[in-house]
């Protein structure tokens, strides 16, 4: 079972240190976050590895729906820091006074602004509405520009966007006199 497959790799590394790496010997609170949602999709545990800047993205991607919902994968998130509540209710941490470890606060920390859920049952409630104004990006640094695409045969001639000049101030009347400027 998921659950079960889950709790025994966060067993197994209970007690490595909070760290920025991303393995066995120890992880930060995205990694663990990022290592559950991995194995909860079936993907391989220390693959494809997010933060809470692009948490969002890659939760939808491993078919998280926003909002929370009972009996489900939940992932709560701020700019800075991120945790799991497991099916069951039991919270997962690391970061939270030490490494990874079985408690601490888990999704539902009032810190945290976003939260994202997996079903783990086809009866789970509909997707809550995304955030008002769009996915919320935090701590993102912009990627890099696609590389222009490589002449082709024909290249496109630029347009030259000229303009008229602008029509002369029109003449006072013969009876009117000059206007000042």
């Amino acid at each position: 079972m998921l659950l079960e497959t889950i709790m025994t790799l966060v067993q197994q590394m209970s007690g490595t240190p909070y760290s920025h790496g991303y393995s066995p010997a120890g992880t930060d609170c995205s990694g663990l976050a990022s290592l559950v949602s991995n194995v909860a999709t079936d993907r391989p545990a220390f693959a494809e590895r997010f933060n809470t800047g692009n948490e969002e993205s890659a939760l939808l991607a491993r078919g998280f729906k926003y909002g929370t919902a009972p009996g489900a994968l939940v992932i709560g998130w701020n700019g800075g820091h991120t945790a799991v509540t497991l099916p069951d209710g039991t919270p997962v941490s690391s970061g939270e006074g030490g490494g990874v470890r079985v408690g601490g606060g888990g999704a539902y920390q009032s810190q945290f602004k976003h939260h994202m859920y997996l079903p783990v049952d086809p009866d789970a409630p509909a997707d809550a509405p995304p955030p008002p104004f769009g996915p919320v990006l935090v701590s993102v640094v912009a990627p890099e520009p696609p590389a222009p695409p490589a002449p082709g045969p024909d290249p496109v001639e630029p347009v030259q966007n000229e303009l008229p000049p602008p029509p002369d101030p029109t003449p006072p009347a013969p009876d009117e006199p000059p206007v000042a400027a």
